[in-house]
């Protein structure tokens, strides 16, 4: 492993949690992932794992952070393990979603995610990419404020 491959894994994952944050769905995520890529987000939303084209995660991104106010995802702690050109990379997070007050009426509006992300990368001619994005929630905060404003299937 190169500190440049550790440094471009560790980027690519600050691009990862910039999707949603600076609302950049339509080029960061053909910069981020392989086409196709395996997503897990069943420890949060119950969503079985799949497998998708880049371009219909970017649009499916897009509807489901709308409802948001604001988002803001923290990775840190990255362990990265290279074997030539397949990487995985282990990382805290904390995500915290903001609903606009008007949405949730009184209360708490912000649904808050602590957990890990392990993930896969691999070398492609135009650098590194996810290819398998698992994350693993260990604690939740508010998560019934989706109910109120996600529609009906879709998953933060």
């Amino acid at each position: 492993m190169t500190a440049t491959d550790r440094a471009e894994i560790i980027e690519l994952m600050s691009s990862y949690a910039d999707i949603p944050d600076r609302r950049r769905f339509a080029e960061l995520p053909h910069r981020v992932f392989t086409d196709p890529v395996t997503l897990d987000f069943s420890s949060v939303a119950g969503t079985p794992v799949m497998e998708v084209p880049v371009a219909a995660y970017g649009e499916t991104l897009q509807e489901t952070f709308a409802p948001f106010a604001a988002t803001h995802h923290a990775i840190t702690g990255h362990l990265v393990r290279i074997d030539g050109d397949r990487a995985t990379v282990s990382a805290h997070v904390r995500a915290e979603h903001w609903f606009p007050s008007e949405a949730v009426g009184d209360g708490p509006n912000c649904w808050l995610v602590v957990g890990f992300y392990d993930n896969e990368a691999v070398r492609t001619p135009e650098g590194w990419r996810l290819s398998r994005v698992k994350l693993t929630a260990a604690y939740q905060e508010n998560a019934h404020l989706l109910s109120a404003v996600l529609p009906a299937g879709a998953t933060a």
